[in-house]
């Protein structure tokens, strides 16, 4: 009996009903990874069910283009803001992350987390850089950042874009996406990655020539 013992002290022990094999362990990571996408799947059915079947709602085009991590994607019409919460469903159902940026100080305890759980990056300004290089340098210190804008900069109407999204793009050298949100049609549409060329003048008139007939929420301010 004491042989016994010592053998099993000597040897790495395991009790005749506990079956622990390569396989086995094959097979519960496979599982967990099933299980994992099982929900995962449930969830984004359950967003694609509320923006398509009760929204009515359809989108066209991807924001995965070209494996692209880094892009800035500007968004218009912007009327209402009931546009957020289309946006917020339209990325779910996507599975894409798309950023935002906002004050540092936004970013302290107990919001902090959240903001940065939905995708949020505190905007440092105290080190004298103007807004579009703080912005640029929130992209170089990331491995993946798609920062969503409204090139309004507003929910009312206005007769010239912002242009501070064209200049972060050049100056973070990423390229831009154009995303209309039409309520007309109930269509979000996705554009080709734009790259700017520094000539802001004729670029814009191609940006703007991708929104021409969209309608907003509030049609009097498209």
């Amino acid at each position: 009996m004491e042989k016994n013992n010592d053998a099993r002290k000597s040897k790495s022990y395991v009790p005749k009903n506990v079956i622990f094999n390569k396989k086995n362990i094959n097979k519960k990571c496979l599982s967990f990874e099933l299980h994992w996408a099982f929900n995962l799947s449930k969830k984004m059915n359950i967003y694609k069910f509320i923006l398509y079947k009760i929204l009515g709602w359809k989108i066209t085009g991807d924001f995965n283009q070209d494996h692209l991590k880094k892009v800035v994607i500007i968004v218009a019409p912007h009327t209402s803001w009931i546009d957020f919460v289309i946006a917020i469903l339209s990325r779910k159902v996507l599975g894409v992350m798309v950023n935002f940026v906002g004050k540092k100080e936004l970013f302290v305890w107990p919001f902090g987390y959240y903001f940065k759980w939905v995708g949020g990056a505190p905007l440092d300004r105290s080190k004298n850089h103007n807004k579009v290089d703080a912005i640029a340098s929130i992209f170089d210190s990331k491995k993946e950042f798609r920062l969503g804008m409204s090139p309004e900069g507003t929910r009312k109407k206005v007769d010239k874009w912002r242009t501070g999204f064209y200049y972060i793009a050049l100056k973070a050298k990423v390229p831009i996406i154009a995303t209309s949100m039409d309520y007309k049609t109930k269509t979000i549409t996705i554009d080709k990655p734009f790259y700017p060329s520094g000539d802001i003048e004729t670029d814009l008139k191609i940006l703007k020539k991708f929104f021409v007939g969209s309608v907003g929420k509030i049609k009097k301010y498209t």
